[in-house]
């Protein structure tokens, strides 16, 4: 009897030893929700990420597009998703850190959706149709200050990162342009392609081609170094405004509810999948770089985000369009 119990013991202690097993994902269809249109930045990200995903995981991974109010339809939706981890979002700094300070959004960002982790980072780019006839910064201020309230700018929607942006050129120089928010890149980008709108704080990659055939011209980036992707065009801050800084990101949340073990195994696996030299090459193409960290990393920089972007909408008064 004595050496049964010995064995039972070492085999309980042996049981114990071991790692946990990974926590299960559901058995059924993933869904990344996007909360903006097809064609954009998000989007493009969204669909890279997704596509490893899938292999690794061996389960479906659909991305949904659920554009509007510059993304607080899909932070909304998944907020009241079922928390069983078979919903994520490509989450965006508008919606997670600037639109509750601007409109009720139907979630408080910080405790309905929970971080999952960082997934890329990036400047944005302001550039102008060729009608508005200015080269640089300087001119586009120079321009905004003779015609007050006529120069406009094109952005994501209202409290996206490219709203802000151009709401922190404002006030750093004394300008007004005229905020005129869309459901997603792909549509700001095709009313400034038109001349409908003079300007947008575009993602680098958007851009690019249409500054190659010279119908839109760069005039800043918005991080306070020069984008890897666009090294001849300056930053807003080298250009007269030290310190300015409008780093655009997205990054993965889940249902605020979700278990905790859910939350985890999501991080390993979406860590894994930003760090694949094959999607890390592919979202360089495309002028994004991939942040990958942990849970707490990205909670943190969410609050702290949240309380930059809030001090500013409340010092310029800013109201949602």
């Amino acid at each position: 009897m004595h050496t049964r119990l010995l064995a039972t013991a070492a085999l309980c202690a042996l049981a114990f030893s071991r790692p946990a097993a990974a926590q299960e994902l559901p058995k059924k269809p993933i869904t990344m929700v996007v909360g903006f249109a097809a064609g954009g930045a998000a989007d493009a990200a969204a669909r890279m990420i997704a596509k490893k995903l899938q292999a690794n995981i061996g389960q479906s991974v659909v991305v949904d597009n659920r554009a509007g109010a510059g993304g607080n339809i899909a932070h909304q939706f998944v907020a009241k998703a079922e928390p069983d981890g078979s919903v994520i979002l490509l989450g965006s700094i508008g919606p997670l850190t600037i639109a509750p300070h601007l409109m009720k959004v139907g979630y408080d960002p910080q405790k309905d959706l929970a971080p999952l982790t960082m997934g890329v980072s990036f400047p944005n780019v302001l550039v102008v149709h060729q009608g508005v006839g200015v080269k640089t910064l300087a001119e586009f201020i120079a321009k905004a200050k003779a015609e007050p309230g006529k120069l406009d700018f094109a952005s994501t929607g209202a409290g996206s990162a490219s709203h802000l942006a151009g709401e922190l050129l404002n006030q750093r120089a004394g300008i007004d342009t005229v905020h005129i928010p869309y459901k997603g890149g792909a549509p700001a980008l095709q009313d400034l392609l038109g001349g409908r709108v003079a300007s947008y704080y575009s993602t680098p990659a958007t851009a690019a081609p249409h500054i190659e055939t010279g119908k839109l011209v760069p005039l800043a980036t918005t991080g306070l170094q020069r984008s890897e992707f666009m090294p001849n065009v300056p930053t807003v801050a080298e250009s007269g405004f030290p310190g300015f800084s409008a780093t655009n990101w997205y990054a993965f949340v889940a249902p605020g509810k979700t278990p905790a073990a859910v939350l985890d195994r999501w991080n390993t696996e979406l860590v894994k999948a930003l760090r694949d030299p094959e999607v890390k090459a592919e979202l360089d193409r495309h002028g994004l770089t991939p942040a990958p960290g942990s849970r707490k990393q990205l909670a943190d920089y969410i609050a702290s985000e949240s309380k930059t972007w809030g001090e500013l909408v409340r010092q310029r008064g800013i109201k949602a369009d």
